[in-house]
């Protein structure tokens, strides 16, 4: 089964990660590192209500790690940690982060 997290700032800077050949994280792990991420980064939900959506959780860590975090070859480990967390969690086999507009589509 095809397994793709694509986190993208726009046409021109989209990173693609295949998750096939990778172990798949467990979904209570993965929900347990985007937590921790969350925390980490200082992270801000989008909700003024203050609830936080898996989906917005994956947006905001995206963006508050910004687009260096995908882009150079240092952060690699993290950024595959990351998208094998937003898979998991999501239970989407294929996910776009659109970070711009904030959006997940799977």
């Amino acid at each position: 089964m095809r397994s793709q997290v694509i986190v993208s700032w726009g046409e021109a800077q989209q990173y693609a990660f295949d998750l096939e050949e990778m172990q798949p994280m467990p979904s209570d792990v993965a929900r347990s590192w985007l937590d921790q991420q969350f925390i980490e980064l200082d992270c801000e939900p989008l909700r003024l209500s203050g609830k936080v959506l898996t989906a917005d959780k994956v947006a905001v860590i995206a963006r508050t790690a910004g687009e260096q975090h995908f882009a150079e070859p240092a952060h690699r480990q993290w950024a595959l940690a990351f998208a094998q967390a937003a898979s998991a969690s999501l239970a989407k086999p294929v996910l776009h982060i659109d970070v711009p507009s904030m959006t997940v589509s799977y």
